[in-house]
C-alpha cells in the first residue's frame, strides 16, 4: 500500500494543480493547490480503492504494483486531489464575500 498512497497524493498535487490552473476564480495559489491536492489524491486513492474492489489476496498482494493498480491509483489520486482543491476553492471564495 505505500507504494500506491505516494502514486496516489502525487497524482493528486498535480490534479489540484491543474484545477487551481483551469478554475482560476478556485485556486488557492500554487501552494494551497499542492497540498489540497496531495491531501485529496491520499483520500481520493483510498475511496477509489474501496470502490473499484482491488483484490485484496494474497496472488495480488505478491505481484506487487500492476498496470491496472498503477492506473486506478493515478485516477483516484488526480480526480481526489482536483475535486477536494474546488471544494476548498469554493469554501474560500464563500468566506471572503
Amino acid at each position: 500500500m505505500g507504494m500506491e498512497l505516494i502514486i496516489q497524493i502525487i497524482a493528486g498535487l498535480v490534479g489540484g494543480n491543474a484545477a487551481g490552473a483551469g478554475l482560476k476564480n478556485l485556486s488557492l495559489g500554487t501552494a494551497g493547490n499542492s497540498v489540497a491536492g496531495a491531501v485529496g489524491g491520499g483520500l481520493g486513492g483510498v475511496l477509489m480503492g474501496m470502490l473499484g474492489g482491488a483484490a485484496p489476496d494474497a496472488a495480488a498482494a505478491a505481484s506487487g504494483l500492476d498496470i491496472s493498480t498503477i492506473i486506478q491509483s493515478v485516477a483516484g489520486g488526480g480526480v481526489g486531489g482536483a475535486v477536494l482543491t474546488a471544494i476548498l476553492g469554493m469554501v474560500k471564495k464563500a468566506l471572503v464575500k
